[in-house]
């Protein structure tokens, strides 16, 4: 096996090793890197199939897996087992995303709880982790054989807006497509280092990052200073973009042909064509007057570009409310902006650039492919940590990942290596126990997803919480690396103020030698770590709810009948059984069975609970 040479203030590999860039998004994925000759960035566009990867994944009646282009035809012929957006689900409990169900076509698991949405194919489930590395593994295929060579390392990007949890989960899903992550890097940040800005470490500028996609909307503004990239605000919209200009499209023609919108809903091919034909004319009048068209030779699809902005005028209005959101929260006016970079594809509708411009004031920059840009920077960012390029400043980072442990004997990340430092990152932990008033805050150093492969560095207890019911305390972890290097780890019970922290003081006492085992390590292991986290993970849920359905049977059976009794406690024994099984998809079929079995008469004791409670009663 080769040795990978790390050096420790940058965290740069010194290997001659291809590092590519990654734009990990909603609607398309692109994978990019710099060519050895020219020095430039440019995305891999793999035997002529184009440099970009639709972010969709289907899963075949015979356990097949498709990814990108192939995998978007099954979105109108089987969208059960095709699955698009994932990286809206990332990191997110069932309760962020609960509103919005509706929009997906595939099943999203409600476990009413704050754990991680889980989505389910048939009998198989899946997280949105192991759905982005499908995605993440289809480019990391596509640049090995673009490029003929291993790729084992990227850079990853992602939205400014993305949380701790979310960043984490992108990281896993990287490690699972079998990529070491070196770095995840804000979209707009990268956006700017395609354009050349902050290269220059004695540059100061103020830039605005207007990314209009295919399903999300987002501004950031940022300032850069001596290399360092600074998110000054940012705002949007996750259910906004070029799908919506294509709808609007379909809509103007369904009321212009006198179609019935449930026939054509009901007409899965038709459907399909509308939207290919609407996505036609949204390309076609950027550049010309007037799209015309006929689908089976009697629905006319006839568009100009006037009417077409006419129709847009309110979805591109919104976005130019989020620029002006984005300024006040950055207490900026628009002519202290020194430029405005256009990303995504929705960006090439002239409508769209004018009004920008026209808000901005000046100009946008829109020099660079749209779809590209994001990619183009995260290489660059990849070539940065491959130490290739000497004039630009690469701030210190921290070695290897800092983590606490959490149930079932993971490694739960809080900072991660590669983290620039200074830096301070925290999660936010409940009990798992009624009445626990202790909790035990372990920290670890390490790659590996299970604690007992990672070094342990401290430990202390939170002493004196409240008693409360379990899932009722809020304690926030939170980790904070000077300049130093020196740790230091807070654990607070929000709801009380107890707090308790302690130091663990630098370099951590490993040898250069011993970093790089321990990243090799992760590296060899990354698939059997994961596979391992998600039994651990599908265990802990099951627990968890066998605590508190037998719990609520307990308290509340006297509202329950004897068949729901019954059934609940065969259901009850039939999670126990497969609860050591190593089974992963077993476990949470059982889960989802019981789930869904509970539900109602859950629902109903509330409503008995409520109506007692207004007449002066109580029910527990």
């Amino acid at each position: 096996m080769a040795k990978v040479a790390i050096n420790l203030s940058t965290g740069s590999i010194q290997q001659e090793e291809v590092i590519v860039g990654i734009d990990l998004g909603t609607t398309n994925s692109l994978v990019a890197y710099i060519h050895p000759e020219d020095k430039k960035p440019i995305a891999i566009n793999d035997q002529g199939r184009g440099t970009i990867v639709p972010s969709v994944v289907h899963f075949t009646q015979t356990g097949e897996t498709i990814v990108g282009t192939e995998a978007k035809d099954y979105l109108t012929t089987d969208p059960a087992n095709t699955i698009y957006s994932v990286k809206r689900l990332l990191g997110k409990s069932y309760k962020d995303v609960g509103e919005h169900t509706d929009y997906f076509g595939y099943k999203i698991i409600d476990d009413d709880s704050e754990g991680l949405v889980k989505i389910r194919v048939g009998d198989k489930f899946f997280s949105p982790i192991e759905l982005s590395a499908e995605i993440l593994r289809e480019l990391r295929e596509r640049a090995e054989h673009s490029l003929k060579t291993p790729v084992n390392r990227a850079v990853i990007t992602v939205p400014a807006y993305f949380n701790d949890s979310q960043r984490q989960a992108t990281r896993d899903a990287g490690k699972l497509a079998g990529l070491e992550v070196l770095r995840i890097v804000n979209e707009p940040t990268a956006a700017a280092l395609a354009y050349g800005i902050g290269i220059d470490p004695n540059e100061e500028k103020t830039v605005a990052v207007y990314d209009l996609g295919g399903g999300t909307f987002d501004i950031s503004i940022l300032s850069i200073h001596q290399g360092i990239f600074e998110v000054l605000s940012t705002h949007g919209d996750t259910y906004l973009g070029g799908d919506d200009f294509d709808r609007a499209i379909i809509n103007y023609w369904i009321q212009n042909n006198q179609l019935i919108a449930d026939t054509i809903n009901q007409d899965k091919s038709l459907q399909q064509e509308l939207r290919l034909k609407a996505e036609e004319a949204k390309r076609t009048l950027s550049s010309q007057p007037i799209y015309t068209a006929t689908i089976n030779g009697t629905i006319d699809c006839h568009i100009e570009r006037h009417t077409f902005e006419t129709l847009i005028a309110p979805i591109v209005a919104r976005t130019i409310e989020s620029c002006r959101q984005a300024m006040t929260d950055a207490k900026l006016q628009p002519e202290q902006i020194d430029a405005v970079i256009m990303v995504g594809g929705s960006t090439r509708v002239p409508m769209v650039y004018d009004g920008v411009s026209e808000f901005f004031g000046k100009a946008a920059n829109n020099s660079l492919n749209p779809d590209e840009v994001v990619s183009l920077g995260a290489a660059i960012q990849a070539d940065i940590l491959a130490g290739n390029r000497k004039d630009i400043l690469l701030l210190d980072v921290t070695p290897l990942t800092l983590g606490i442990e959490t149930m079932g004997g993971l490694m739960d990340s809080i900072i991660p290596r590669n983290s620039k430092i200074p830096t301070k990152a925290g999660r936010q932990y409940t009990t798992s126990v009624d009445g626990q008033v202790n909790m035990k805050i372990s920290v670890y150093q390490g790659e590996r997803d299970l604690v007992k492969e990672n070094r342990k560095l401290a430990e202390f207890d939170l002493k004196g919480i409240p008693a409360m019911p379990a899932g009722f305390p809020k304690v926030d972890v939170n980790f904070i690396l000077n300049a130093d290097g020196i740790l230091k780890v807070e654990a607070i019970e929000l709801r009380s103020g107890v707090r308790q922290e302690v130091e663990v003081k630098p370099q951590y006492g490993l040898t250069d030698e011993q970093v790089e085992q321990m990243l090799m390590d992760s590296i060899t292991h990354a698939k059997e770590d994961v596979s391992t986290r998600m039994v651990i993970e599908a265990r802990t849920t099951a627990e968890q709810m066998i605590y508190q359905v037998e719990r609520f049977v307990e308290k509340n059976g006297e509202h329950l009948t004897a068949e729901e009794i019954e059934l609940t406690r065969t259901n009850v024994q039939n999670l126990k059984n497969v609860l050591d099984s190593g089974d992963k998809d077993a476990i949470l079929k059982a889960v989802d069975i019981l789930e869904e079995q509970t539900s109602p008469f859950a629902e109903r004791v509330m409503q008995i609970s409520i109506k007692q409670a207004m007449t002066g009663k109580k029910i527990e």
